[in-house]
């Protein structure tokens, strides 16, 4: 099974971390890839470069085993629509499912994103809900749902596409909007941050005023 978590990541913080540790081990994982993205569509652009997102992003993953980084999206010079990575990772990977993990507040839109249905026919949906996160049912997401979702992770692997299923895991709650604010205003940030990502934007005095 194929698994990857995008994002602008700017800046990676635990709860990525975290989140990305709950679906290796509920979904008992050999790889999952973060993905950085380089022009996002649904989101303001990240703040700083591009370089230093995936060198931040680097430091913080290369100590786990069983995460990986994945460029593909920070080469590619057109937007960074999902369908297309998933669309070139189906083609890399014929006979796996593939997993793409999102928090609840990206679940909450994916009706709004560029061919979500066309996503939903490529992949399962992994959702991760932080603390105070909460389900906003649309009528096409609760339409998707009714299908679509199941309990028990293992349906993951007897299916190729189109499952949706919440992590059970334990939740944490972080937020690179709050932690880059908390940086510009010389809040102290170590609790949401691997101490080398720290380290690396102390010293390169990113996000400061």
């Amino acid at each position: 099974m194929i698994a990857i978590f995008g994002g602008t990541f700017d800046p990676v913080h635990q709860g990525h971390l975290n989140m990305a540790n709950r679906c290796v081990e509920e979904l008992s994982l050999d790889t999952l890839r973060f993905l950085p993205n380089a022009t996002p569509v649904h989101k303001q652009g990240p703040n700083i470069s591009t370089a230093h997102r995936l060198e931040m992003l680097r430091i913080a993953i290369e100590c786990h085993p069983k995460f990986a980084l994945d460029d593909r999206e920070i080469r590619r010079t057109e937007p960074s629509y999902s369908v297309l990575t998933l669309q070139e990772l189906r083609e890399e990977f014929p006979s796996q499912p593939i997993v793409f993990l999102m928090g609840m507040d990206s679940f909450n839109s994916l009706d709004k994103w560029y061919k979500w249905q066309e996503i939903t026919q490529l992949c399962h949906i992994v959702v991760y809900r932080r603390p105070g996160d909460a389900y906003k049912a649309t009528p096409a997401l609760a339409t998707f749902l009714k299908g679509a979702k199941v309990h028990c992770s293992s349906e993951l692997k007897a299916h190729m596409y189109g499952k949706c299923y919440f992590l059970k895991g334990e939740p944490f709650s972080a937020a690179s909007s709050e932690i880059r604010q908390a940086v510009k205003a010389g809040q102290n940030v170590e609790p949401w941050l691997n101490i080398s990502v720290l380290n690396y934007i102390n010293k390169n005095k990113l996000y400061a005023k």
